[in-house]
């Protein structure tokens, strides 16, 4: 029996944070886990991505950069998807595998405090202009969303589904009201989009902002996607998520921008004399996207101390929440950089299982205590990914991590 197995024995974890999700606990169907994953790509700052594509943008470039950003996004999050239903293990125990059961730190300790990081800017993001519209203290606010947020992320993936399905709905509702405005007031779609805009962003710069919205947050689809009853569902509702979801997002952005001339989504909202929807979707969006970090996060430093997640999802929310206002003004750049380590992780995941899927099926594989090749794959990767000034940053840095890995896998199959 492994050292995780011996320490679940003990201990009821319902999100199997040491473990396998056995297959008899396999039971999302397509609704389930497509509400889960589509409420995690349903971002407030993807809208505002795509407010800066609608600004700078013409028609034809919006769409190329939405299609072939999004494609990407679909088939690495639908690659991670399926590994994640197939073996039932999260992404930090994934990492077991490909870095190692002590290098797995490395991977774990990255995304658990990137997604902390993250959860207390959601939770700022939030507090901040409500407070400004209502004239309620921004510390109250901020309490009251930290422990909020915190308890449904608390009570596991079902919960995550059920507000998933009461938010999806709701967004996608007063987006689409958005759009309508948004065409109504220049006579038709084919308005929105100045064919010269004034502040022009090249394509290959529009399909950056499109992948660089979600890579780092779709990099944590194995631990969703881990409960769903097929392959098939995992990967369709992955695909749904990251290609649809985050596209209807961006349109949502894109005609405001255009529209308006204003990037944020909130702004937008308010010019278009939707203040009360504004805060409602601001929330419900926020919400539903920090369940899903929080809930990475608490796997992650779960890993890191093999405590199971739900103790950790509290101990993450209560650091998120302290700080939230640090980090919404002092952190924001720190957590882009970490953000950017992040894409190198998914790439060793994804060519580890592929060059050694026997292993993972092998009730009796004990893994190495530390994968040096991954290890230099995902520092290599980062460094190319945020020091190389051409191309597509978080394209760069997974192409170079995916690449060394291979090199160094095929190495040490030579060696057995």
């Amino acid at each position: 029996m492994s050292e995780i197995e011996k320490k679940s024995v003990n201990v009821e974890d319902t999100e199997f944070s040491l473990s396998a999700v056995p297959s008899i606990k396999q039971t999302q169907g397509l609704w389930a886990a497509m509400v889960v994953l589509v409420g995690f790509t349903f971002f407030t700052p993807s809208m505002t991505a795509g407010g800066n594509l609608g600004i700078g943008l013409n028609l034809k470039n919006f769409f190329l950069a939405l299609i072939i950003g999004n494609s990407f996004l679909g088939l690495y999050c639908g690659c991670l998807g399926y590994i994640g239903q197939k073996t039932g293990l999260s992404l930090d125990l994934l990492a077991h595998h490909s870095f190692g059961k002590k290098g797995s730190f490395l991977p774990s300790a990255i995304i658990s405090f990137t997604q902390i990081g993250w959860f207390g800017v959601g939770v700022a993001m939030l507090a901040i202009p409500v407070s400004g519209l209502t004239n309620v203290p921004v510390w109250i606010l901020i309490i009251i969303t930290g422990i909020v947020m915190t308890l449904t992320a608390y009570y596991g993936i079902k919960a995550l589904a059920i507000l998933g399905s009461i938010a999806v709905p709701l967004i996608a509702i007063l987006g689409i009201y958005s759009v309508n405005w948004g065409i109504n007031e220049v006579g038709g779609f084919m308005n929105v989009f100045s064919e010269n805009p004034k502040e022009p962003i090249t394509l290959a710069a529009g399909i950056a902002i499109v992948v660089g919205s979600f890579i780092s947050g779709g990099t944590a689809t194995p631990n969703f996607s881990r409960f769903a009853k097929t392959p098939k569902i995992a990967v369709t509702a992955t695909v749904i998520a990251f290609f649809v979801g985050n596209s209807i997002m961006m349109i949502f952005g894109a005609v405001g921008g255009a529209v308006t001339g204003q990037a944020d989504i909130f702004d937008i909202l308010i010019l278009q004399g939707l203040a009360i929807p504004a805060v409602i979707t601001l929330g419900l969006n926020i919400w539903t996207t920090n369940n899903n970090a929080l809930y990475t996060a608490g796997l992650g430093v779960s890993n890191l101390t093999k405590i199971s997640m739900k103790p950790m999802v509290l101990a993450a929310g209560a650091v998120g929440t302290v700080t939230a206002i640090w980090l919404y003004y002092n952190f924001v750049s720190y957590l882009n950089i970490l953000s950017g380590m992040i894409p190198p992780v998914g790439a060793v995941l994804i060519i580890h299982y592929i060059m050694n899927k026997r292993e993972y099926s092998d009730n009796d594989y004990e893994a190495k205590s530390v994968n040096i090749g991954s290890i230099l794959a995902v520092i290599c990767g980062a460094l190319f990914g945020l020091l190389v000034p051409w191309g597509v940053a978080p394209l760069n840095a997974l192409i170079v991590a995916a690449v060394i890995c291979f090199v160094s896998e095929s190495i040490n199959h030579k060696k057995v």
